[in-house]
């Protein structure tokens, strides 16, 4: 930056100083209503930068869309509202922020960025909710809204990355429960866990280890064909993990060996997968 450009940011920030210093003393109301929309909005921009509460900024910002409802600033203030809320950690108010400006300016360039601001709403509280997994399918959706709406957005680049974290999050958690089950030698309990996790998660990194916890929970009811064909479908697909080694080894101390048999829902997998029968 040049002489000139430090001259002017300084009488920016001094310029700053002096109507927060005006705007904190007495009644701040009246003081607002003597700014216009730009300068109102700079010191919502000023807190946000400057203060951990996005909620002062949201103050600020709230007051332009009241004193100058159909200007330009009050178009960019309302998309600000909702990321002071997210820097809050205030989900449910910045998401319900970023929907009021996709309701009122859904062409609008920014309108990308409400979209990714509601779907990180739902994201950024996955770890937060247990073993409810009904916000992390609503970050899934919203996610996959940015990405189909506004591909080519740098948002959509972001959304792809979430949306994999996200779906690799409910196949771990149905793996939790599953383990769970499991352990108490709850078999089908178990088997009914492993099984969404090969079928609707095949893309996450959990499937081989859901493989080798059918190959257990079949061979520990007696069932050895599907034991078995979990097994084909291992050796097929992941032959270098750990997994494989432990499925063939429980496998082979029984006698068996890893192959497609039977006709069990895992022989339908083996034939799509293995063979393309699906083509």
């Amino acid at each position: 930056m040049g002489r000139g450009g430090k001259a002017a940011h300084l009488v920016g920030s001094l310029a700053l100083v002096a109507l927060l210093a005006a705007c904190g003393g007495g009644n701040q109301e009246p003081a607002l209503e003597t700014l216009d929309a730009e300068s109102i909005y700079k010191l919502g921009e000023y807190q946000l930068e400057t203060s951990r509460k996005g909620e002062d900024a949201v103050t600020y910002f709230s007051e332009v869309e009241r004193l100058y409802p159909y200007s330009e600033w009050a178009k960019r203030a309302l998309i600000m509202q909702a990321f002071a809320y997210h820097k809050d950690r205030d989900y449910e108010n910045s998401r319900a922020t970023a929907q009021r400006y996709i309701d009122t300016y859904p062409a609008e360039e920014d309108a990308a960025y409400a979209k990714y601001l509601l779907a990180l709403s739902y994201y950024d509280q996955i770890d937060e909710v247990g073993r409810d997994q009904g916000l992390t399918f609503q970050a899934l959706q919203a996610l996959r809204a940015v990405i189909e709406e506004y591909p080519d957005s740098e948002y959509a680049r972001s959304s792809i990355l979430k949306f994999d974290l996200a779906f690799n999050h409910l196949a771990a958690k149905e793996m939790e429960i599953g383990r769970y089950y499991l352990k108490r030698k709850h078999y089908t309990a178990a088997i009914n866990r492993f099984r969404v996790v090969v079928e609707n998660f095949q893309t996450t990194t959990h499937v081989p280890e859901a493989l080798h916890r059918l190959v257990e929970s079949y061979l520990s009811l007696g069932l050895t064909d599907e034991a078995q064909t979990a097994g084909a479908i291992l050796g097929h697909n992941f032959q270098s993990t750990v997994w494989y080694e432990d499925s063939y080894r429980l496998l082979t101390r029984k006698g068996l060996t890893p192959e497609a048999k039977g006709d069990s829902w895992l022989a339908k997998v083996y034939r799509q997968v293995i063979r393309g029968e699906w083509l």
